[in-house]
């Protein structure tokens, strides 16, 4: 791919000068600093809070899983809405704003356009979970005293997949629809299918929808099989970026 390598640097440099240096990583930092400590005295505080309305109800002793459960569903939930709206103009901004003109004019192809966006912000998103599922699994062990890590790592990489799903389906879009806030819908819009789909068994046991719950099991330390799931998210999210770079090969800049 001609011009890959340029295409790269200038996604780095803009994920380092623009917002999106600060949204997702402040909203997984914030998540994964307050996780384990919420996960611990949460039960102290509504018991302080409304012990009257409670009466003799007591509430289950925390342990580190609620910090490892807490963490997955942030993840699965505020974060992967956030990466949607992030990632809503990802290509549809560097068209409107003339940039895409400006470096396809030069000997490079719009192919390596689109394969830089999906390594860099691929490997951006991974190198967010990874910081933020270390973060919550040292406080973790801080805050509890046992925080075995297997099952909070694989849940984690499993959503990774799920994220970087996402990614691809976001940037499909962004090539596709124009306006930021409709391909921002239209991937919620996909998530909320895909969670429907999720309740048919075969699909979440084959197919990426699987994803929208295996990853909390996980975190809970139940025997569940994510290797379909994480396997079939990838090369989706490969056929997307695919789609992306021949939609885009059509597209008047």
């Amino acid at each position: 791919m001609i011009g890959f390598a340029a295409f790269a640097q200038k996604e780095i440099l803009e994920i380092v000068r623009t917002w999106r240096v600060w949204v997702l990583p402040g909203i997984l930092l914030f998540f994964a600093l307050t996780g384990p400590i919420m996960a611990r005295f949460t039960p102290e505080i509504i018991h302080a809070l409304a012990s009257e309305q409670l009466g003799n109800f007591t509430l289950p002793d925390p342990s580190y899983v609620d910090a490892y459960t807490g963490w997955i569903k942030n993840l699965s939930q505020t974060a992967l809405f956030a990466l949607i709206i992030v990632y809503g103009s990802i290509v549809s901004s560097e068209r409107r704003s003339g940039t895409a003109i400006l470096v396809l004019t030069k000997p490079v192809s719009r192919g390596s356009f689109i394969l830089a966006k999906a390594t860099v912000h691929s490997a951006f998103l991974a190198v967010l979970v990874v910081i933020g599922t270390a973060v919550t699994w040292g406080l973790t062990a801080v805050v509890f005293e046992e925080a075995p890590g297997p099952a909070l790592w694989s849940a984690a990489l499993a959503w990774l997949a799920f994220g970087i799903l996402f990614i691809a389906l976001m940037t499909l879009l962004s090539v596709l629809i124009a306006p930021a806030a409709g391909a921002a819908g239209a991937g919620l819009g996909a998530y909320a299918l895909i969670s429907i789909a999720s309740l048919w068994t075969p699909l979440g046991r084959w197919s990426p929808a699987g994803l929208t719950t295996i990853p909390t099991s996980l975190a809970l330390g139940e025997p569940v099989d994510a290797f379909w799931p994480v396997c079939t998210a990838l090369l989706l999210a490969a056929a997307l970026f695919a789609l992306a770079a021949a939609a885009f090969q059509r597209n008047e800049l």
